[in-house]
């Protein structure tokens, strides 16, 4: 999963930090689990240092926390969805 054509949304084009994009597709790509599940959840939060991003899905069970420094740091929900033939990053209101 998720090996395939990668698209964002408009929302996430607009509102997340192209590093942040980037480190995400990452962590969907190198996560160690069995099997990933088609929907990944991203929390973002600003913090005083930086970025702090929870990654997480929930089927099996993942949970992954990073903390990043940073001065572009934003606050949002964001799915990476898997649809087999492509895979979409949006934000959650985008949903």
């Amino acid at each position: 999963m998720f090996e395939n054509q990668k698209f964002l949304t408009r929302g996430v084009e607009n509102e997340i930090p192209s590093w942040l994009i980037n480190l995400m597709w990452h962590m969907v790509l190198t996560m160690e689990v069995p099997r990933k599940d088609y929907l990944q959840v991203f929390i973002l939060t600003k913090t005083p240092t930086g970025q702090h991003i929870v990654h997480k899905q929930e089927q099996p069970p993942y949970r992954y926390e990073l903390d990043v420094p940073c001065d572009d740091a934003v606050s949002a929900k964001v799915f990476v969805i898997d649809d087999l033939t492509h895979s979409t990053m949006l934000l959650a209101e985008e949903y």
